[in-house]
């Protein structure tokens, strides 16, 4: 199987004040394609700066990231960002969606960027996939906030990525409507044969990837295969 994700002995410092502050270092790991896998570890053990790194969102101080078979570290901020448009979709922890869109124009926002004729139709199967076919026409303000990340879900696979990052999925729901939105996203990412890159604090949510990479201090402790 192909590797879609290779990341080489990364450090990412951040001034703090007069001094550096090491938030990774020396992290390396790879992602076979249509791997599911989760980044976890307490809060301020770098989770959400990998992701950022790994997805091309940031630039680290120092080693390789390799995503999609690119070197993405040796690229401009502007061919990154046409990699991301391209091979990459993002599920966040606080929604992120457009609030005077529609549900339906949230979905089909990233398909109309690409000139997809079909944006419309897709937006519509996905959304009644996800259970949202009777609310196309509402707005974020006036969704819950599981809906609104149903929606998140539907948009982040409208593209069809070849690899998927969700950041805290289920951060802002509370339990029962979390454990809703994972069965979703396992689903649609089965069917869709997506890389999934999960980063979470919930060790329930992790075991449903096929490896689990756990981060302490900014430093990998250990990698297990669920």
């Amino acid at each position: 199987m192909a590797k879609i994700l290779n990341i080489q002995n990364l450090k990412k410092t951040y001034a703090s004040g007069s001094r550096q502050l090491t938030v990774l270092e020396d992290i390396s790991f790879e992602i076979e394609e249509k791997e599911t896998f989760a980044i976890v570890g307490p809060s301020g053990s770098g989770k959400t700066t990998l992701l950022g790194l790994c997805a091309g969102l940031d630039q680290p101080d120092s080693g390789k990231i390799e995503l999609c078979g690119t070197l993405i570290n040796e690229l401009s901020e502007d061919k990154r960002a046409l990699l991301r448009n391209r091979k990459v979709g993002f599920v966040f922890q606080d929604f992120q969606l457009i609030p005077t869109l529609t549900a339906l124009e949230n979905v089909a926002v990233p398909l109309e960027l690409r000139g997809d004729k079909n944006a419309t139709k897709i937006g519509k199967e996905l959304l009644e996939k996800v259970g949202l076919g009777d609310r196309f026409d509402h707005y974020p303000s006036q969704l819950s906030g599981g809906e609104q990340q149903r929606v998140a879900l539907a948009r982040a696979f409208s593209t069809k990525p070849d690899i998927l990052f969700a950041d805290e999925p289920t951060g802002n729901l509370d339990e029962e409507t979390g454990q809703k939105v994972v069965e979703l996203l396992i689903s649609l990412n089965r069917e869709s044969g997506t890389t999934l890159v999960i980063v979470t604090h919930d060790m329930e949510l992790a075991k449903k990837t096929q490896r689990i990479l756990k981060l302490k201090g900014g430093r990998i402790l250990e990698t297990l295969k669920v």
